[in-house]
Formats: structure tokens, sequence, C-alpha cells
């Protein structure tokens, strides 16, 4: 038997990903934002409100960087989406994140942050969404497994559980990509 739940904005898993940007001013900011994810191969996509000073930054910018949250900072990562940039101006210092300006593009890395994407905005599309290039990829060495690739259970990547709003751990191996499903095939 099953439960009907009607509309909701239920969606399993949900990156907790730490949008960083500058201002016109040079000024680091970074928000927490749950619905993102990937737009093509090479791209992100950023479900975010205009009102936002994240959403002005990358408009003005032309770039922002987007962090996976960790176990390791959970506190943090949600103290930047509980306060607004526009009312708290050191809400990065507030959160004890510190920042190093990206090779690649006009924003901000989050040292404290173990994997960030840089991106290059290229538009917002259709749905008013905030769509950017993956310029780089870059990850501490502390979350590279021995393959010397991101090793997710280094990472410890924290996903929104909108039902229950929590943050759950990511990070546990329970099977193989584009090989399992070849048992069912005839």
């Amino acid at each position: 038997m099953r439960k009907n739940f009607g509309q909701q904005t239920w969606f399993y898993p949900l990156p907790v990903l730490i949008i960083g940007t500058y201002d016109e001013a040079g000024k680091a900011n970074a928000m927490n934002a749950a619905w993102g994810g990937i737009y093509d191969r090479t791209h992100v996509v950023l479900s975010l409100s205009a009102g936002h000073k994240t959403t002005q930054n990358i408009k003005a910018k032309g770039a922002f960087t987007v962090s996976f949250a960790d176990t390791a900072h959970v506190v943090e990562a949600d103290y930047v989406g509980l306060v607004s940039a526009n009312d708290t101006e050191d809400k990065l210092e507030r959160a004890g994140f510190h920042t190093t300006k990206s090779e690649y593009v006009d924003a901000p890395i989050i040292d404290e942050l173990p994997m960030i994407l840089e991106c290059r905005f290229t538009k917002v599309n259709e749905d008013g969404n905030i769509v950017g290039e993956i310029v780089n990829i870059s990850a501490d060495e502390r979350i590279l497994g021995e393959d010397g690739v991101i090793d997710p259970s280094k990472l410890q990547a924290v996903s929104y559980d909108p039902v229950h709003n929590a943050y759950l751990k990511l990070g546990e191996k329970v099977g193989n990509a584009f090989q399992d499903g070849a048992a069912l095939k005839s």
C-alpha cells in the first residue's frame, strides 16, 4: 500500500550546495542552496530567486563557485543559508569561512570546503534559473582516494532531507554503475 502526499518539494538526494560569489566591490559572499544540479555534461543549474545577493553577484561578476557541504561544516553551511548578505555583510566571517580567489573564474573558493566547481555564468534559462559552465573542479588532496580522484567516503558530502528538515551524510557504496544491471540483460 502507498500513501499519497500531494504536491511537495521532496526530492532525494538534494545536495547541499554552497554558492560562492564576489559582489561588485570584490567582497566574498556564500549562500546555501539545495535546489541545483547538473544541467548537461559541462554545465550546472541553480534555482535561485532574483532577490538573493548571490543572484545579483553572479549576474554582475559573471562567475560563481559551487562547493559541496560536508559533515565537518554542517553548522557553517546551515548558517550561510539562514542569513542573507543583504542584511549580514560579515556572514562569511561569522561562519568561520575563509576564501581564496579562484584561478579560473572571478569567484571565491571557500578554503574549508574540500570540493569546488568553478563556474562561468552563461545564462538565465527560460525558467529563470542560473546556468553556469564548469570551468574547473578542484579538490583538497585529503578527499582523494588511492586512484587519485574524489573518494565519496572521504568527501562526506551532506544531502538535505526536505521532509524532515535534516542533513544526511552520503558516501556508502551500494553498487556499480553501468555494471550491476548487466545481469538482467537477455
